[in-house]
C-alpha cells in the first residue's frame, strides 16, 4: 500500500544533567528524580504534540485535518497512522536512530544540543525520535522473536555482520542464544 512518512526528534532535557548533578551532590535525591521524570514526561508530551500537528495541521502535513480526538482516545492510539520509534517492539533495531538522525541532520539542526552516543543513546536523555506513518491501515505490531536465518538475511541486507545485528537487536528479539563473544 502506498504511504508517506514523517520523521522527527525532540527533547526537553537541555541542562537537566547539570542540575541533577547539583541535586545529587547536595543529596537532594527527590528533586533529582522529579526533575528527570518531569523532563522525560515533557519530551513525551512534546512528541505527542508534534505527532498531532503532523496529523492535523496543514502547515506540518495535515493528512487528517478533521481529526478531533479526546485526550482519552489519543492515549488509546485511536488516531490515523502510527508513530514507531527505534528500539521499541515495532522497530527493535536501535541502529535506525542513526539513520533517522542523519536524515534529519538532527545534531546540526539542534545546535549540538541533541546527540547520539556510540551506544546510540539519545542525549539529553529526555529525548524522543520517531517515524510517523500516515496510512489508515498502518498498525503497531511487535516484531517478536526472530531466528538466526532471519538475522542473517537482515544483516546481509543491512551490509553488516550477524554478530553486529545480534548485539543491536538484543535478547528479547532474538529467538536463540547467540554465542558468547
Amino acid at each position: 500500500l502506498p504511504d508517506h512518512i514523517a520523521l522527527f526528534c525532540c527533547q526537553a532535557g537541555v541542562g537537566v544533567e547539570e542540575r541533577k548533578k547539583g541535586y545529587d551532590a547536595s543529596h537532594d535525591i527527590d528533586k533529582s528524580i522529579m526533575l528527570e521524570a518531569l523532563a522525560d514526561r515533557l519530551a513525551e508530551a512534546f512528541a505527542e504534540l508534534i505527532h498531532h500537528k503532523i496529523r492535523t495541521d496543514p502547515d506540518f502535513w495535515g493528512y487528517v485535518p478533521e481529526e478531533n480526538l479526546s485526550l482519552s482516545d489519543m492515549l488509546k492510539v485511536k488516531y490515523v497512522g502510527i508513530r514507531p520509534a527505534p528500539g521499541y517492539p515495532t522497530q527493535p533495531d536501535h541502529r535506525e536512530k542513526d539513520t533517522l538522525w542523519r536524515l534529519l541532520d538532527a545534531e546540526n539542526l539542534s545546535g549540538g544540543k541533541m546527540v547520539l552516543t556510540e551506544s546510540l543513546m539519545m542525549m539529553p536523555a529526555a529525548s524522543v525520535c520517531a517515524l510517523c506513518f500516515a496510512h489508515e491501515k498502518a498498525k503497531y505490531f511487535a516484531v517478536g522473536q526472530i531466528n538466526k536465518d532471519q538475522v542473517a538475511d537482515y544483516s546481509a541486507r543491512r551490509g553488516c555482520t550477524v554478530e553486529d545485528s545480534e548485539r543491536w537487536l538484543g535478547s528479547s528479539t532474538l529467538g536463540y542464544e547467540p554465542p558468547s563473544q
